[in-house]
């Protein structure tokens, strides 16, 4: 039960996922709206690669980056840190009700295009197409993390 809650709250966590699933429905040619945050980036068209670091002072690093609307960023993160965490796109309020059902559900795994989960020491990639002008968080919730200040900010200009 906790994992299909779990793919529930996934799916909803990204809205612009759940408008850019194709259908039968006549909508489907239209180009999906992006949501605050923007959409799942595909790696080839990235217009740019960031290093990010996370660590056991509970930062990232850089903790703002700039981009420009229209840009596909490609994240390159490393868990520079003797336990586990994560970076997670999404809008402050997002990010706040999603830390709160991790603490609920502490220890459950899901996957999600807008989360990378590392283990200690290990590296990998989030790619990310932000769409409008304005804030963009990221933050690791893994319970705890998101509370003791593990967040960070994309600033997206025109």
């Amino acid at each position: 039960m906790k994992t299909l809650a779990l793919s529930l709250i996934a799916v909803a966590f990204v809205p612009s996922l759940a408008t850019a699933a194709p259908s039968n429905d006549s909508s489907a040619t239209r180009k999906p709206a992006a949501s605050v945050a923007g959409q799942p980036g595909v790696s080839a068209k990235a217009t740019r690669t960031v290093d990010v670091t996370m660590n056991d002072t509970m930062r990232f690093s850089p903790d703002a980056i700039p981009v420009k609307a229209g840009d596909t960023i490609r994240f390159q993160v490393r868990n520079a840190g003797m336990i586990e965490h994560e970076m997670v796109i999404g809008t402050t309020a997002e990010l706040k009700e999603h830390a709160k059902m991790m603490r609920e559900m502490a220890g459950e795994k899901h996957a999600a295009p807008n989360k990378l989960t590392l283990a200690p020491g290990a590296q990998g990639t989030l790619v990310w197409r932000f769409e409008k002008p304005g804030t963009v968080d990221f933050a690791c919730l893994v319970p705890g993390h998101f509370e003791a200040g593990m967040v960070g900010k994309v600033v997206v200009r025109k």
